[in-house]
């Protein structure tokens, strides 16, 4: 037995010792640009968000949880699929076309709904999907029974219809779907629609099948644009599009609230395992400003970059678990995963074991203090390259935003020591510097892109 089959084995053996009565419900809720400081329980307290904070005292608040990569089609493979988005064929962000062929996921790819639904679960899909829109890489045929939502990056609030930004001809076209008919809901709010297709999945639900509810919300990523009586819990004075950001936020909160409420009536809770995350850090875009400027609205906290970029405020995102019967509540975790770790955790969980070629592992046996978390960690976006180990974090062709240019192609950060990144330590360790790029060397060729080479 290898190292990896030993950790499944052992992880589903904890799971099964622990599980409640019943196979677990799962719900998984994405939201979609939002930073580590939009979160009050990340210590955050200008944000809003009760709801989150009461998920977070309820279940397991992780403060070094990464996603897989700092853009949302890759981040969202890794969730649903286990793997390096690279080897689940996803990479950055996927085109938007009204002729809805866009290539993501493969046919016959092992998702983390197809997969629960061999052990007879029943699986929805709400919201962003943003990963193909070819028949083949559809939610319906990539293991989910039911889809509300939209194939494209993202949707005008109201109206759901995406917009191309930027460059000739520019592309408007609705794209909002149930199942495989295309449906009109303007002008109701997005985030709001989602919440009651997600109450009402839960309404439908019966206790002798268990289920998952993956539900991908659209915000607070652009449009910028939230009711008044969300921007009403925030004070007037405050920067206008932190303050729209925030309310939209708080609206996410709403629903999430509803969700555990919903929850709690159907008397579930012990049986049902909630996790939360954000697919990517806060965004520098211009198309994210009321002003045409690099946006402001989101925050990563104390981590250095954005949306797009390898600097942990990329990828370093608030993510929370509520597992009854599995953790203990009111935990606070401060060792580094990974969001491929999710497909062979909740599959554990289930009483299943992860399918070949999955990345990620359980993290019940970590959680547990009966195994190490990755010893490696590794990132790509475009030209860029990351590597973490343990406190280490190399960097291959920085990332540059406005008003924070880096002139070195190679930047070294001891994370414990330096969180936000601003020192770079490669001059002084150059020993470390070349074992870990061979490191990120003998990665490229596992995901099988090329090498990428340090930008003049």
């Amino acid at each position: 037995m290898n190292r990896r089959e030993f950790l499944t084995a052992t992880a589903s053996a904890a799971a099964l010792a622990q599980q409640p009565a019943r196979r677990p419900n799962f719900i998984v809720i994405v939201t979609d640009d939002q930073g580590i400081g939009d979160v009050a329980c990340y210590d955050h307290p200008e944000a809003r968000t009760p709801n989150f904070d009461r998920l977070a005292q309820s279940g397991t608040r992780f403060t070094q949880w990464y996603s897989n990569a700092p853009i949302c089609s890759a981040s969202r493979a890794a969730i649903l699929t286990g793997k390096y988005p690279d080897r689940a064929h996803v990479q950055g962000a996927l085109p938007s076309q009204p002729t809805w062929d866009v290539e993501g996921l493969h046919a016959g790819e092992n998702t983390l709904p197809s997969e629960l639904r061999k052990l007879g679960y029943r699986t929805g899909a709400f919201g962003k999907w943003h990963l193909g829109s070819i028949e083949h890489s559809r939610p319906l045929a990539q293991g989910f029974d039911e889809f509300f939502g939209w194939y494209s990056g993202w949707l005008d609030a109201y109206s759901h219809r995406y917009y191309q930004l930027g460059g000739a001809p520019g592309k408007i076209f609705h794209d909002l779907w149930r199942n495989s008919t295309e449906v009109f809901e303007e002008p109701a709010y997005m985030t709001e629609l989602l919440g009651r297709e997600a109450r009402a999945y839960l309404d439908r639900q019966t206790r002798q099948q268990p289920f998952l509810l993956y539900l991908a919300f659209g915000a607070p990523h652009y449009s910028l644009m939230a009711p008044k009586k969300y921007l009403d819990r925030f004070p007037a004075s405050m920067e206008r599009d932190r303050r729209t950001h925030l309310a939209m936020v708080a609206a996410v909160d709403d629903v999430v609230g509803s969700l555990l409420d919903r929850v709690d009536q159907l008397g579930i809770a012990r049986d049902t395992v909630v996790y939360y995350q954000s697919d990517n850090g806060a965004t520098r875009e211009e198309r994210a400003s009321s002003y045409g400027k690099p946006a402001t609205g989101g925050s990563n906290g104390k981590f250095r970059g954005y949306k797009q970029g390898l600097f942990d405020g990329g990828m370093h995102v608030p993510a929370i678990l509520r597992a009854p019967g599995f953790l203990e509540p009111g935990r606070v975790e401060a060792r580094p995963m990974m969001s491929m770790d999710l497909l062979p955790t909740f599959l554990s969980m289930a009483g299943g074991s992860a399918p070949p070629g999955v990345d990620g592992h359980s993290i019940l046996p970590i959680l547990k203090g009966d195994a190490q978390p990755h010893e490696y960690m590794f990132w790509e976006f475009g030209k860029g390259r990351a590597v973490r180990n343990g406190d280490w974090k190399l960097l291959l062709n920085p990332p540059q935003f406005p008003g924070d240019p880096v002139a070195d192609k190679v930047w070294l950060s001891n994370l414990e020591a330096d969180p936000s990144e601003r020192r770079n330590l490669a001059a002084s360790e150059p020993d470390r510097v070349r074992k870990l790029i061979e490191r990120i060397r003998s990665w490229e060729r596992y995901v099988n892109i090329p090498a990428a080479d340090l930008v003049e």
